[in-house]
């Protein structure tokens, strides 16, 4: 898992929304219905938008200084961190007896999403 943190640029607008940018990240936009939401969807944004330049295997910008970015009017800035995990997939051989194989044919179950369920739960803290 990577860690970014990355400085995000928060429009109010008049509504009470909010708009979110990543003036090094352009195109990675993100709206809020309040701050927390704001904040919670920038950092949904910024995950996804790494994952995206991963799986395209483009450069990831360096993040700028928070100090650098400029806020006009009621704007601010703050930032933003998001772990992303490389879901790209990896092939295996595994082994598992027949009757197994037979039951999860017959149950249509795919062993790849059995054995990635069964890992998630089994990795996470």
């Amino acid at each position: 898992m990577s860690e970014y943190v990355y400085p995000a640029l928060f429009h109010p607008n008049d509504d009470g929304t909010f708009t979110v940018t990543y003036p090094d990240l352009p195109g990675c936009i993100s709206e809020g219905k309040s701050l927390g939401n704001a904040m919670y969807m920038a950092q949904s944004a910024l995950s996804q938008w790494i994952e995206y330049l991963t799986d395209k295997r483009q450069d990831i910008p360096a993040p700028s200084a928070m100090a650098a970015v400029k806020a006009e009017g009621s704007e601010f800035v703050s930032l933003i961190r998001a772990d992303v995990k490389d879901g790209r997939a990896v092939k295996r051989t595994v082994s598992i007896p027949k009757w197994m194989d037979d039951g999860a044919v017959r149950s249509g179950l795919s062993l790849s999403r059995v054995l990635q369920d069964a890992l998630r739960d089994r990795l996470q803290p």
